[in-house]
């Protein structure tokens, strides 16, 4: 295996986000894993990536590793193409060697403006090819992406699936991240999805419970951990994982909020 997790657990100050996560990826396959937002996508590809410890766990693997945060810093006074062939000779490749696999990336996604366009001139979607072009600089035995068709024009969506398939025909391991079940199922030949920080089959049956909550501070209830679906329409009703369910209720009642109804259901997601 390129990379592998075995019952990995994270906390951020003392709030579990992974709960005993099991991951093997293998030379030349991709995997795709769904999650909501505040499901705990991006802090799985940072362990994935090795740029996170687990709290818990143990990993194994150490593959040279191209990866792209959901979020690509490029504020930043340099060119695309200083930029990438900078980070090109910390990897290790000559300065010409570099500017030449920047320069074809950036061409092949279509960089609006051209490499000579500064970083903080970049939209978000530019910004988001030059993310993925340092991803791929150092032709990366694993491949990570988190969200990585954000934000993108089609026709850039389209070169990037392109890509992926191509890489991994090559042998490096791509995992990845993305909202939408179909999307992710047709990219991946193996899905998974993220629900109360554990990973399962996407598409499995996922035990949930329906909450019903009044009042109380604002909060956004999409990002809060094991949320499924967030309806609000007066009241805020909830889908939570069930394994969620009793930090969630004691996170609602901290902050205010008259717990109305709670009733558990199974749905297949």
């Amino acid at each position: 295996m390129v990379r592998e997790l075995v019952e990995v657990v994270k906390h951020y100050r003392a709030r579990p986000v992974l709960r005993g996560v099991d991951l093997a990826v293998a030379a030349g396959e991709v995997v795709g894993v769904l999650g909501t937002n505040g499901s705990g996508k991006s802090t799985l590809l940072r362990v994935v990536a090795g740029l996170s410890r687990p709290s818990g766990g143990r990993t194994s693997g150490r593959p040279r590793t191209g990866y792209l945060p959901d979020r690509f810093p490029a504020r930043q006074r340099m060119t695309a193409l200083s930029y990438l062939t900078h980070l090109g000779r910390i990897s290790g490749l000559s300065t010409a060697e570099a500017r030449r696999r920047a320069g074809a990336w950036l061409e092949r996604f279509a960089l609006a403006g051209g490499p000579g366009t500064p970083l903080r001139d970049l939209s978000k979607g530019n910004a988001q090819k030059v993310g993925l072009a340092q991803a791929l600089l150092a032709e990366p035995e694993l491949l990570v992406l988190d969200e990585p068709w954000s934000g993108l024009d089609p026709g850039a969506r389209e070169v990037l699936t392109e890509v992926v398939a191509e890489v991994a025909a090559a042998g490096t391991a791509v995992v990845f991240t993305d909202h939408r079940p179909e999307f992710v199922r047709s990219v991946a030949d193996r899905s998974h999805q993220l629900v109360g920080g554990r990973l399962q089959p996407l598409g499995a049956e996922v035990p949930t419970c329906r909450v019903l909550l009044r009042g109380g501070d604002d909060v956004d209830w999409a990002a809060q951990p094991g949320v499924v679906a967030v309806r609000q329409d007066g009241d805020v009703e909830l889908e939570v994982a069930v394994a969620e369910r009793e930090a969630l209720l004691l996170d609602a009642i901290r902050r205010g909020c008259a717990v109305i109804a709670v009733d558990t259901r199974v749905v297949s997601r």
